[in-house]
């Protein structure tokens, strides 16, 4: 309960946090279990809130999928979870594309490829990352 009172975990992450300080796996599982069945563990809502706090720091849904199967969500909730943001993932690449390199565009081909792979480490998809340094953009 500690754990879960400071912020949301799924299901994975808080077996590995419990089996790490030292409970035993039948402990473990069962505690988890009735945390579960409490509705005080939710791996929805985990990742609804994973997602929300990834995308205020600017990340893509590529990165952000990648980090909660890290996490050990399943890929149905991750996807349930993306669809249901309903965001503007295009508009979302742009807003960090300024937000660290300034209004204006790429000038050059170096300049372009240095803000592409910045775009596609933060795990926006290529149509994302193109909307972004494109000349379509300025809105």
């Amino acid at each position: 309960m500690d754990y879960l009172a400071r912020r949301e975990y799924g299901q994975t992450e808080l077996k590995k946090k419990l089996s790490g300080a030292g409970f035993t796996r039948e402990a473990t599982e069962r505690a988890v279990d009735q945390l579960t069945a409490d509705n005080l563990q939710d791996d929805h809502r985990f990742a609804e809130s994973f997602m929300q706090s990834r995308i205020s720091k600017g990340k893509g849904p590529l990165r952000i999928q990648l980090e909660l199967s890290q996490r050990g969500i399943d890929s149905g909730t991750i996807s349930t979870v993306l669809e249901m943001a309903d965001l503007d993932w295009a508009a979302l690449a742009r807003q960090v594309r300024r937000k660290r390199f300034g209004p204006g565009l790429p000038t050059d081909f170096a300049e372009k490829a240095r803000q592409i792979r910045f775009l596609q480490y933060r795990g926006f998809e290529p149509e994302q990352v193109q909307a972004a340094v494109g000349r379509d953009d300025e809105q």
